[in-house]
């Protein structure tokens, strides 16, 4: 077994890469100047599109816009 001293310090700070990942993007777009701040938010945005089913098919599918946020 591995020991915590070789883990990734994100790992040891109990965070997925993820979570580690989304928290350093955010701080570098928050440094951003403008307009590459604004331009950086607006691909912040993830779009994706929900599907209900019923009786084994799928209904007609709503796109959904939201910005990312990992928990």
């Amino acid at each position: 077994m591995a020991s915590n001293a070789a883990a990734p310090f994100w790992r040891s700070a109990g965070m997925t890469y993820i979570t580690y990942s989304n928290l350093c993007a955010n701080l570098v777009r928050n440094c951003l100047k403008e307009p590459y701040k604004s331009e950086a938010l607006t691909r912040e945005k993830v779009h994706y599109t929900i599907s209900k089913w019923a009786d084994g098919k799928p209904q007609k599918p709503s796109k959904q816009s939201h910005p990312f946020v990992a928990s």
